[in-house]
């Protein structure tokens, strides 16, 4: 008998690594369902991304919309459970680290339901990021622990999980990269913005970067320096577009786009000369293309893009600019263990291989 997987996703980083799993799970015969909890829901931060991947559309919506962290929380948790209940799934599996991930798995833990961690054991040990919190719940309660890096496992060791719950299956993101880059090289995005390799293409998100004012400014000053050199493109979040804007903060010659679809902001990328961002994702797919990256933060949870790949966090705004001249793309970009494309599959090959 076929085991039965209830998939929880509720925001944008979420969908490309629910998309080979699922893919996966389709090829061995798993029976499925996809639970979209309504974290994010326009169309460029939630519905274009099952259209993109090649997934089916969500088979339950929770329509939760917008709200703070605890009430976000509180809501999916409110609606997840009667789900859970009527679908009696044999794992429920949650993917990185947003609020509707730690949610889902605080309800599956209540009702004894098994748990999988797409992504699990990253650490940035900083405690002040909402993130890291919604990492440290859902790795305790999970019954299997799925790494992305060897340095996941190390983190997932030291914290005294056993041996028998860690499995490496390596960073499903890239198996999305992987499936999507011709795609997304020929819509024609970037051609259609006038936009060469010569770029520097712009995200920021994150409250520790964009809910403080003299931060931000900070932040868009490097950018609008930059931005007399060379040409800036800035895919504006919409939390980060309300905080310009109540901050009365001018982005001088940077040019400003609403969110894009994955496929459009991953010609975006492919072809960047480097990449400004806080984005988790964006430091993981910059080091598969070998395209120079700078995260605007102190730490970061993937620290293997630094280690091995293209990234260099950069906490200090004033510094981009130096840091962009500097930038150079190596001829021959190495790829970590792991990201090859098949991640998905051995994400669905553990699951199987604990039926009972």
């Amino acid at each position: 008998m076929p085991i039965k997987l209830l998939h929880v996703v509720g925001a944008r980083p979420n969908f490309p690594k629910l998309a080979p799993v699922h893919r996966a799970g389709v090829a061995a015969g798993v029976v499925q369902t996809v639970v979209h909890t309504g974290q994010h829901y326009d169309d460029a931060l939630s519905a274009s991304f099952f259209r993109d991947l090649g997934i089916r559309e969500p088979e339950i919506n929770l329509e939760v919309g917008s709200l703070s962290h605890a009430a976000q929380t509180a809501r999916i948790m409110e609606r997840f459970e009667p789900v859970l209940i009527e679908q009696k799934p044999d794992w429920v599996v949650v993917y990185g680290d947003v609020n509707s991930t730690a949610a889902a798995a605080l309800v599956a833990a209540k009702l004894s339901t098994r748990i999988a961690h797409v992504e699990a054991g990253l650490r940035s040990n900083d405690r002040s990021m909402p993130e890291e919190i919604n990492r440290l719940v859902t790795d305790r309660l999970a019954n299997l622990l799925l790494a992305p890096s060897p340095d996941a496992i190390d983190n997932l060791k030291d914290e005294g999980e056993p041996d028998d719950e860690i499995a490496f299956v390596g960073n499903v993101m890239i198996d999305t990269l992987c499936y999507t880059l011709e795609q997304a090289r020929t819509t024609g995005f970037r051609e259609s913005l006038g936009v060469g390799r010569d770029a520097i293409v712009v995200t920021l998100h994150r409250p520790s970067n964009v809910d403080e004012p003299a931060r931000l400014e900070a932040i868009a000053g490097a950018l609008r320096t930059i931005a007399r050199e060379r040409p800036v493109v800035f895919a504006v979040h919409p939390r980060t577009t309300a905080r310009l804007q109540a901050a009365g903060i001018s982005l001088g010659d940077v040019r400003v786009l609403p969110p894009v679809r994955y496929v459009e902001m991953l010609d975006l990328v492919d072809g960047a000369y480097a990449v400004i961002t806080d984005s988790g994702g964006l430091q993981e797919e910059t080091t598969a293309l070998g395209i120079p990256c700078f995260t605007v933060r102190e730490n970061t949870e993937r620290p293997i893009t630094v280690t091995e790949g293209t990234n260099r966090l950069v906490p200090n705004p004033g510094d981009l600019p130096a840091a962009v001249r500097e930038a150079e793309r190596p001829a021959h970009p190495k790829r970590p263990d792991g990201w090859d494309g098949h991640a998905g599959e051995r994400v669905i090959a553990s699951l199987l291989a604990r039926r009972s």
